[in-house]
């Protein structure tokens, strides 16, 4: 198989500018592409010698949207998003045929609580997840905790309110809470703290109002590595099996 094989040429077909740091885009998807909700594709950008920069984003549209959505912050001076920055509505990137991932749904055992915790554009892959007819069907409680330093930075939320409304998931609203985090700002309705204290402190249980148990929940997470890490260590430290990096059950 050719390089050239391996991926397709595709166009920007919508941007959406969410903070002077924070936008999202969606992309022409071709037929043949297929992902499970919480993977991520590995997209190009040419550069002026030809050579390509790939970088890896987590996917935010459903698997039976026609396109493709991604959530990005931009890293000042960064090879990719320097250029992806300047891009516009009808330019062209690379995606590559082959999906990745295991932050799915699919690797845990049978539990009766979803856990989403997540920070910044950590939230890109839950809102795939939450478009799944699945993850309402199979679990008694969605919990998406989404975090960012200031309340500008907070995207989707539409879109997570919506899901209580929608055509599809309406009659399983009783069972989604959303708990959203600016821990630089004191801002009325929000939590203020990150999310490794807000457990700690048993906080983000009692704004649940859901209690965390080995046998019920099941956790994914993703955001900033220290984020993560910190979490992870919470888990482990209070007798979950950590299975990764991102995946708690």
């Amino acid at each position: 198989m050719s390089q050239a094989d391996k991926y397709t040429t595709e166009k920007i077909i919508e941007l959406q500018i969410w903070a002077s740091n924070l936008f999202s885009f969606k992309l022409t998807r071709f037929s043949g592409y297929r992902f499970v909700p919480g993977q991520f594709s590995r997209l190009g950008i040419k550069k002026e010698n030809g050579d390509i920069v790939w970088r890896a984003y987590s996917i935010v549209s459903a698997t039976y949207d026609e396109h493709l959505e991604f959530f990005s912050i931009v890293v000042p001076d960064g090879e990719f998003t320097s250029r992806l920055d300047k891009l516009k509505v009808g330019d062209e990137m690379l995606v590559e045929k082959m999906n990745y991932g295991s932050l799915i749904t699919t690797r845990f055992e049978q539990g009766k609580d979803l856990w989403m915790l997540s920070t910044g554009t950590g939230l890109a892959p839950f809102i795939s997840i939450l478009h799944e007819l699945d993850t309402w069907e199979t679990y008694e409680n969605i919990i998406l905790v989404y975090s960012v330093r200031e309340a500008k930075e907070f995207a989707y939320l539409d879109t997570i309110e919506g899901f209580k409304a929608h055509e599809y998931f309406s009659e399983f609203s009783e069972k989604f809470r959303f708990v959203p985090i600016v821990t630089r700002e004191k801002i009325p309705g929000t939590l203020s703290e990150r999310i490794p204290t807000l457990l700690e402190s048993g906080m983000l249980e009692q704004e649940v109002g859901l209690g965390l148990d080995p046998e019920r929940s099941r956790i994914m997470i993703c955001g900033n590595p220290e984020m993560c890490d910190d979490t992870r260590q919470w888990f482990t430290n209070h007798g979950y099996v950590v299975r990764d990096r991102k995946s708690v059950v």
